[in-house]
């Protein structure tokens, strides 16, 4: 007889890989970011691994030649958990990248996907998880600011 038990494992996410044109490109793109390089393995000319982890981050980035069969640029949706929305704006800003301004999405809760529903400036109310900006990597692999003061109970 077999039972179906389930059993709770931790799982944490650790990587995400994404899909890139020129690696030198992108790898000069996130150490720009201030990423910290983890690895740059090559095997063969067919063959590297760039691994990148953002500060304060356990989760990690890779891309690299023959670890992705999807299209550059078609990763989006990539969050990324700040404090402050304004002060990480403005680093962004200060390192050269392309951001999108600070907005909040007219239904209040989630973004719209694309630009949709984007109300200019921070959520009125301050709340968490409703401000954004948005950036991208130079393929078009999308990455989104999310301001988190205080996260929801049992995070």
């Amino acid at each position: 007889m077999t039972t179906n038990q389930v059993n709770s494992q931790n799982m944490k996410l650790e990587v995400v890989v994404i899909p890139v044109a020129d690696v030198d490109r992108s790898k000069d793109f996130y150490k720009n970011l201030g990423w910290r390089l983890d690895a740059d393995f090559v095997t063969d000319e067919n063959f590297r691994v760039v691994q990148f982890t953002p500060p304060g981050s356990e989760a990690s980035i890779i891309f690299g030649k023959g670890v992705s069969l999807a299209e550059p640029g078609s990763v989006q949706g990539l969050y990324l958990i700040v404090y402050d929305i304004e002060a990480a704006h403005a680093e962004l800003v200060d390192r050269g990248v392309e951001v999108s301004e600070i907005f909040h999405d007219i239904g209040g809760i989630f973004h719209h996907a694309g630009t949709e529903g984007r109300v200019p400036g921070p959520d009125p109310k301050r709340r968490d998880y409703a401000s954004y900006a948005s950036f991208s990597d130079p393929d078009g692999n999308g990455w989104i600011l999310q301001e988190v003061r205080v996260r929801l109970p049992g995070r």
